[in-house]
């Protein structure tokens, strides 16, 4: 009985909290603010790199490393103009040196991507970008904090009170981790693949380049799908709906070109 009512408690609380995203309109389910998401991000991401750090996975590669945020700078760039909050963001991206072929961006802009899904697909600037633009995506259309609203109603020792309340629960911290291993819903794929090639575009990078990377993608299985591809689902017509976004892209591509 006293589930069943913490269970209808959630549920109400999860009416009110819905919001509109400022970016694609959607409602989403949002139980924590803003400033706790990417308070909560930043100690994840913190103890990420410190972590890879002391296991030598850091890249040292100069090149590869200057490579990498000279894309991500350029797409930054045209995050701000899309989404004008993120400029006060204090933008990061890492480098770790592991075979994973997986990429993301936490919210506040905390970026990392993996050597392995560089290499093993030998990804051009153009493909690197359309990566960095659909993870980019999911921080401005808020995908972060929506996973760790999922993560907090999944937590079976969460306490509504203090939710009601307004305070900083004790679940965050642990909450940022367990989001970056949730699956964004359809819904939120569907947005960071159409907001991630436009940002891509925005940025002079070739928005065909979103369609080869998906093929790559879908070749990289080897019996399983990567990692990438198993925290971020791809539905059958995913390669479809992006080449039918090409036509739309290419005119803001060869503007950001000229």
């Amino acid at each position: 009985m006293k589930r069943t009512l913490v269970v209808a408690a959630l549920l109400a609380v999860g009416l009110t909290a819905c919001q509109e995203n400022p970016v694609s309109g959607r409602k989403q389910l949002v139980l924590v603010s803003e400033e706790q998401a990417q308070s909560s991000s930043a100690q994840a991401y913190a103890q990420t790199l410190n972590e890879a750090q002391k296991k030598g996975k850091l890249s040292t590669d100069a090149a590869l490393n200057s490579r990498v945020k000279r894309i991500t700078d350029r797409l930054i760039a045209q995050a701000g103009n899309m989404y004008a909050p993120s400029r006060s963001w204090n933008w990061s991206v890492a480098v770790i040196d592991e075979p994973t072929l997986n990429a993301w961006c936490m919210p506040g802009g905390k970026m990392a991507i993996y050597t392995g899904i560089i290499e093993k697909l030998k990804l051009s600037d153009d493909e690197i970008a359309q990566i960095m633009g659909h993870e980019i995506a999911h921080a401005m259309l808020g995908h972060g904090r929506e996973r760790m609203s999922r993560a907090i109603a999944m937590q079976s020792g969460m306490t509504l009170g203090s939710l009601v309340a307004g305070r900083d629960l004790s679940v965050l911290e642990p909450v940022a981790d367990i989001a970056l291993t949730l699956p964004n819903s359809r819904a939120g794929e569907s947005e960071a693949d159409r907001y991630g090639i436009e940002l891509a575009a925005r940025a002079g990078f070739d928005p065909r380049a979103a369609v080869r990377l998906w093929e790559k993608m879908g070749s990289a299985g080897n019996g399983g799908p990567p990692q990438f591809l198993s925290t971020h689902p791809s539905p059958d017509n995913r390669i479809q709906a992006l080449s039918a976004l090409v036509p739309q892209m290419m005119p803001i591509y060869e503007k950001a070109r000229r």
